[in-house]
């Protein structure tokens, strides 16, 4: 069983930079995957960039250029660095990881850290 607690979120002027930390309560080197969601008032939560266990990555098109995913196993760490930030980036963002076992597939969030991005 994995726990996900996120960190780092904030308030940014428009072109400002964050860095989003999610902990994990065990090792991460065996999860399948792992990735930010995020989740503003009035839309659906939508996947902002993902890492997998041999270090494939995928971004949004609307963060590719701006934001960067990375992992650190020995901090069982994973982070979001996000910079040039926009007013729509404004959201809550999640950290999910993915696994598999005989039962399926299984995904562990974190509660969530706020970002707010003024104009």
């Amino acid at each position: 069983q994995v726990q996900l607690v996120e960190s780092g979120g904030g308030l940014v002027h428009s072109g400002g930079s964050l860095r989003l930390s999610c902990a994990a309560s065990g090792s991460i080197s065996s999860i399948n995957s792992m990735g930010w969601y995020r989740h503003a008032p009035g839309n659906q939560r939508e996947l902002v960039a993902k890492i997998t266990s041999d270090d494939r990555t995928n971004y949004a098109d609307v963060v590719k250029r701006r934001f960067g995913i990375s992992r650190d196993n020995a901090k069982n760490t994973l982070y979001l660095q996000m910079n040039s930030l926009k007013p729509e980036d404004t959201a809550v963002y999640y950290c999910n990881a993915a696994t598999h076992s005989w039962s399926g597939i299984i995904d562990y969030w974190g509660q969530g850290t706020q970002v707010t991005v003024s104009s």
